[in-house]
This record gives structure tokens, C-alpha cells and sequence, in this order.
């Protein structure tokens, strides 16, 4: 069965086809394509994204990505078993342009609507890249929107068990790489600079909540790195911020880490698979590779190529919610919210 995926929640326009067939030995879950038109340098300019903007950009890419998904598959539309497309959560104007495209195609070739979960999407990005994965495990969706703890029990059975209570880790990331002068998106800048300081060098308050909770609060941690930031330079001094990054970076993911064990205690749970865009953050693999090693557990991580937004993650959870018999119609719409988690 062939499925294109449509991703437009923030600021990429992404379509994909991914052949999926859970029923075959061994089962097929194959990218045909995936197709990524990304917009950091337009939100560069202005330091992160720009809602307006993005809306405007969905708009212009979206029809040549799909043509270019489907012709890059091999494949014709009539040909496609269902239409997959993030409708919730992220940005409002942006996740209408996806799925007003959606309910265009899929009404006027007759083929069948599936609505998805932008969160979901993340986790099931890594059955496209590990064959054999199946529920039941926790998983980590830790992005610039979310950072949650999740006890999967079937393709479309997720129990959310932790949550930021605040900001999110992805969204920390950047904000003090902006605040420091890297280039955006301050988190993956912040990454590579952490590995040049000292990750001692400051003492900064963990975002894992004391406690009988598998929560996170990550603004009391931003709120300390912006006071070491501000006394700096009241004293006319420079901060060192590659100690600053390495400090910063080990306190998220060693917060992070310490309720992943946590909770892999709680559920019994013995695989973890790690989602988003933040998945990509190399201290934060390696930290959960040896809390999981700790555990008894395995780490599932998807590629880099399939961290971020992407159409095919999109087309991947839509399959398993087709399964369910999961429709949607023209009265489709978009949220801005974690409707349907």
C-alpha cells in the first residue's frame, strides 16, 4: 500500500510515499520518497520562525513537493491507498495549508484521509528506519514544541506519563544559542560548540522535577543561564560560552536522562525509542545509550534525515491509523493543540 504523507505544522513543507504492508514476512515499511523544502534561511533572518511567513512559504511549496514526491516514488496518485497529513499540534496557519491540500487531493481522486498526530508522527519515523520495531516501549519525543514521555502500547495506543510543564527542550536549545550569538537554529550550533567547553564550569538547576513525577520545567534552567549571561556583562566581562554550552547541554540531557530511567522503571518498559527534532542532539543520544545500558534496555533512534519534520514519518503513522479504520472527511480541521494524543 502506498501513502503520501503531507508535513507542513511548522517551518518545513515536506511530502512523502512510503510503502507500507505490516502483513507481509518480513513486513514492508519503505521510504519511496521523501521530500523536504526547509525555510531556516528565510527565519534565520529574524531569529526564529515567523508564523506569517511560514504560512505563506507552505503555500507556495507544497504543490511542487508533492509532484516531486510522487514522481521521485514512481508512482501516480490513483495509485495511492490513502492520504496521511499533520493535523495537529503546531502552527495554525501552517498546518492549514497541508490540510486544505489534503482534503483537495483526497476528495477529488476519491481516496481516503487520514488525519495524524504530529507527535505520533515523530515516534513512528523510527519504524520506517527499524524493520522489526513494535509497541509495546516508551517513547522520548523531545522537540522545540514538546518534550514528553510516552508508554506506547500499540501503533496507535500512546499513554502520555511525562510532560513539560513549560518550555520545551528544543525551544531552551535555541533560545540561549540565540542569546550567545549563534547562528540559527541555536540548537544545533550549541551541540557542536558544547563539545569545546567544560561542562562543569557552571552549576545550573536541572529541568527533571523532584518528586513523585516524570515531568520538566525548563524555564527555571533558562532563567539561570540568562542571569549568568546578563551579570556577565554588567561586569563587562565575556562569558565563556563554549563552557556555557557545555554546561547548558549537560544539564538538559542529563535532566532528560534521569526521568527516562525513571520511567523505564515504572513501565517495565526494555526499548526507548528517542523522537523529534531534538533527537538529533549527538549529547543526548549518547546520555540515553548509557542510561539504557543501565536499564537493560535498547535505544531506537530514526536517522538524522528523519529527526526533523518530515512527510514520511507523516505517512508511516497515518498507515497504522488507517488500520484502525481511522477516516477523516471534508470537516477536517486544523489544531493548534495536542487534540488527539
Amino acid at each position: 500500500m502506498y501513502i503520501l504523507g503531507l508535513e507542513s505544522s511548522c517551518d518545513e513543507t515536506s511530502a512523502a510515499v512510503v510503502e507500507m504492508d505490516t502483513s507481509a514476512s518480513p513486513q514492508i515499511r519503505r521510504i519511496r520518497s521523501n521530500i523536504v523544502a526547509s525555510q531556516i534561511e528565510v527565519h534565520r533572518l529574524y531569529g526564529g520562525v515567523v508564523p506569517e511567513i511560514a504560512g505563506r512559504a507552505h503555500i507556495e511549496a507544497i504543490t511542487r513537493v508533492t509532484a516531486r514526491a510522487l514522481e521521485e516514488a514512481g508512482i501516480t496518485v490513483d495509485q495511492l491507498g490513502a492520504v496521511a497529513v499533520t493535523a495537529f499540534p503546531g502552527l495554525i496557519g501552517a498546518l492549514l495549508v497541508g490540510v486544505n491540500f489534503a482534503k483537495s487531493l483526497a476528495y477529488s481522486r476519491g481516496i481516503p484521509l487520514v488525519a495524524v498526530n504530529h507527535i505520533k508522527a515523530h515516534v513512528a519515523a523510527a519504524y520506517l528506519s527499524e524493520p522489526t520495531l513494535e509497541p509495546p516501549f516508551l517513547a522520548v519525543v523531545v522537540s522545540g514544541g514538546h518534550t514528553s514521555l510516552f508508554s506506547v502500547t500499540s501503533y496507535t495506543g500512546f499513554e502520555e506519563i511525562g510532560a513539560t510543564r513549560d518550555d520545551a527542550a528544543g525551544e531552551a536549545f535555541d533560545k540561549i544559542g540565540r542569546v550567545i550569538g549563534l547562528p540559527y537554529p541555536g540548537g544545533a550550533a550549541l551541540d557542536k560548540l558544547a563539545y569545546e567547553g567544560d561542562p562543569k564550569a557552571y552549576t545550573l538547576p536541572s529541568p527533571a522535577l523532584t518528586g513523585d513525577t516524570l515531568d520538566f520545567s525548563f524555564s527555571g534552567l533558562k532563567t539561570a543561564a540568562l542571569n549568568l549571561i546578563n551579570q556577565a556583562k554588567q561586569k563587562e566581562e565575556e562569558i565563556d560560552r563554549a563552557n556555557l554550552a557545555a554546561s547548558y547541554t549537560r544539564a538538559i540531557v542529563r535532566g532528560v536522562s534521569k526521568k527516562v530511567g525513571q520511567a523505564l522503571d515504572r513501565t517495565g518498559h526494555r526499548t526507548v525509542v528517542l523522537a523529534g527534532g531534538v533527537a538529533a542532539n549527538s549529547h543526548l543520544r549518547r546520555e540515553l545509550e548509557a542510561t539504557c545500558r543501565k536499564h537493560g534496555a535498547t535505544l531506537v533512534t530514526p536517522p538524522i534525515s528523519l529527526c526533523g519534520d518530515n512527510g514520511a514519518m507523516v505517512a508511516a503513522a497515518g498507515y497504522f491509523e488507517y488500520l484502525t479504520g481511522a477516516r477523516a472527511d471534508t470537516s477536517l480541521n486544523a489544531s493548534a493543540n495536542d487534540d488527539g494524543c
